[in-house]
């Protein structure tokens, strides 16, 4: 990080520009040898709302208990993530992107009141079987102090090594027994959207989905990681701990889904499935950073 030229921004990007930008930039093609721009972007004394996070919390489950809920930086993060992807040199058309993997760490609880210095920048280009991955980090401090990051990977299908990735042996895994069952309501994209400011066509109505290739529109992945975390707000460790998950298949909204969580190597696995108790939508990994 560096070497990365930072620019400092005076307001976060606003969203509407963000997508209309992507909208123009949609005919983008990664090229033979596609390269990151070595840009980052920087948001200062970022105050946070009440009202603003209230609503966060009531979509993504999380109780008020005086601090920000573990992925609520990743908010406002998002607007500078689809700015990098503006960025001139970028090779990638942001609307045909998939959020892969996301992983946050928590050096410690943020507090309510405190003002949030975010600073994000394009990470690794890695070309895999069917296209290519990459990776826009995220640091957030406050008073000089690290107190969050995260690492959002991206996947664009095309132009792919051909070469498949070796997994291992997985085998199937078991279906799920103790589980606590969601009901997931149609508008929830609209109501993500909202506080998120991700008003992505495909989460928000069938028409808007299937302009895209769906059947019908589908959950946020953040807000399923949110979901998740927030159904485990009162087993969070109160020292620095990392949560990594694993995007897998699209959860089609209106829904009925469930939650599943065992200890594991000193932390938390969980996933979230479909009402058949094995159809994967989000695999995750809690463990001490």
């Amino acid at each position: 990080m560096s070497d990365v030229n930072f620019r400092e921004l005076r307001h976060a990007p606003a969203m509407p520009v963000n997508f209309a930008k992507a909208v123009m930039r949609a005919r983008v093609k990664p090229g033979k040898n596609p390269q990151l721009p070595n840009v980052g972007l920087r948001l200062n004394d970022v105050g946070l709302d009440a009202g603003h996070l209230a609503a966060y919390r009531k979509v993504c489950g999380f109780s008020d208990d005086g601090r920000l809920p573990v992925t609520y930086p990743h908010i406002h993060a998002f607007p500078l993530h689809m700015a990098l992807m503006m960025e001139d040199g970028f090779p990638f058309p942001a609307m045909g992107l998939v959020h892969v993997r996301n992983s946050i760490t928590q050096y410690r609880p943020i507090a309510e009141r405190e003002q949030l210095n975010i600073k994000c920048y394009l990470g690794n280009l890695t070309q895999v079987e069917k296209g290519y991955e990459f990776s826009i980090c995220t640091v957030v401090s406050t008073g000089g102090e690290r107190v969050w990051a995260s690492e959002s990977v991206n996947f664009f299908r095309g132009g792919g090594s051909g070469v498949k990735a070796d997994k291992g042996s997985r085998g199937t895994p078991e279906p799920v027994t103790d589980a606590i069952e969601w009901k997931v309501p149609g508008n929830t994209g609209r109501r993500y959207g909202a506080v998120s400011g991700d008003r992505n066509p495909i989460h928000l109505y069938p028409l808007t989905a299937k302009l895209f290739g769906f059947k019908r529109q589908i959950a946020h992945g953040m807000w399923s990681k949110a979901r998740a975390l927030g159904q485990l707000q009162h087993e969070l460790p109160e020292e620095a701990f990392t949560v990594a998950v694993q995007f897998k298949v699209p959860m089609f909204i209106p829904a009925t889904v469930k939650f599943a969580r065992e200890e594991k190597d000193g932390g938390l696995d969980f996933r979230v499935v479909a009402k058949d108790g094995v159809k994967p939508h989000l695999t995750g990994q809690l463990r001490p950073a």
